[in-house]
């Protein structure tokens, strides 16, 4: 398609001059000195140039495309044509058009086309691949993964090649999007995040569940909670329900009734569980937040109250073990 490059190097190329052609035009139009064209050109006299005479000239700029040697007879229109492109496009990428306009054995650079939309996911090739074994793995078929790549040939698949592998339009979440690793499998899945394959299967229509792979994405649906009184905690290492039922003054009990569904041998990092927190009496005073560092003691001395009067107006408040972020209610002093 293309026309042969006289080239002496990589950086340059020939062009045949015509009349309005001189050193200084042609040096502004490829953003170079004429001190550049003239040790380029070191046997041409550049003072007597003529139309006719072939000037070694720089190439443009890097291209963020492919490279074009323009032809006898071809225009800026036959040219976008070719390319599927603009001649606004070609005159952006190539400014010295503006200057010289197109002559033959210019290099033109010519856009990459912008890329379709990929209503899916894109997919990498790898060795022994075949559309047909594609489109069997993502629950797919050949034709509906050609109408995603126009221009893909299915009898040359290369590795490393990406291409686009279309998926039905999911149905909204009921939870939240879980990016496959390794080792994992429906059930282990299942297992972490409290729902069961069932579920995740409802929440994803066409999933094959014996064919999951690293980086498909899935929902993982999730139950409608409750309504949470008293607060959300975020599991850590180390957490069972019984040390976070001490820690927060409740009871595996009322933490289980909180949260229906909850496994207590099965809480993992990360995990978010509502605490239970009696609805306390109207405070006779000001609630106020414990802070690091705080004890009953020095809140009583800091409020002017004693640390009695903080337990009768905070029933079942353990004085050994303030939390961060507890609010208590300091009454008023009499």
């Amino acid at each position: 398609m293309s026309g042969e490059i006289e080239n002496l190097n990589n950086d340059y190329f020939e062009m045949e001059l015509s009349e309005s052609d001189t050193v200084e035009t042609l040096a502004k139009a490829f953003e170079v000195t004429p001190e550049v064209i003239a040790k380029a050109n070191p046997d041409v006299n550049l003072a007597q140039i003529i139309p006719g005479d072939r000037l070694r000239l720089p190439f443009p700029p890097r291209c963020r495309g492919t490279i074009y040697i323009v032809r006898r007879g071809d225009t800026l229109a036959s040219i976008a044509r070719e390319f599927n492109t603009t001649e606004a496009a070609l005159r952006r990428e190539n400014p010295f058009l503006n200057l010289i306009g197109v002559r033959p054995g210019l290099p033109l650079c010519i856009p990459a086309p912008q890329p379709r939309p990929c209503p899916g996911f894109f997919y990498t090739i790898t060795a022994g691949d075949t559309l047909f074994s594609i489109a069997a793995r993502f629950n797919t078929t050949v034709q509906a993964i050609l109408r995603a790549n126009p221009g893909l040939d299915p009898n040359r698949l290369f590795i490393g090649q990406q291409i686009c592998i279309p998926t039905s339009q999911p149905p909204v979440c009921p939870g939240f999007i879980y990016t496959i690793a390794l080792g994992d499998t429906l059930f282990t899945l299942a297992t972490r995040f409290n729902t069961t394959v069932q579920a995740i299967l409802q929440a994803n229509p066409e999933l094959d569940p014996n064919r999951l792979f690293v980086g498909q994405r899935i929902c993982i649906p999730v139950p409608q909670p409750p309504p949470c009184r008293g607060f959300f905690y975020t599991v850590v290492a180390g957490d069972t329900l019984f040390s976070i039922a001490t820690r927060f003054n409740t009871t595996v009990q009322a933490i289980l009734q909180a949260n229906p569904g909850l496994d207590p041998n099965r809480i993992f990092i990360g995990q978010q569980i509502c605490i239970p927190v009696q609805q306390p009496p109207i405070c006779p005073g000001i609630l106020y937040s414990v802070v690091a560092g705080d004890t009953l003691f020095s809140i009583a001395r800091r409020y002017n109250v004693s640390v009695d009067a903080i337990l009768a107006a905070n029933p079942g408040l353990d004085p050994n073990r303030l939390f961060i972020g507890q609010q208590i209610c300091i009454p008023a002093p009499r």
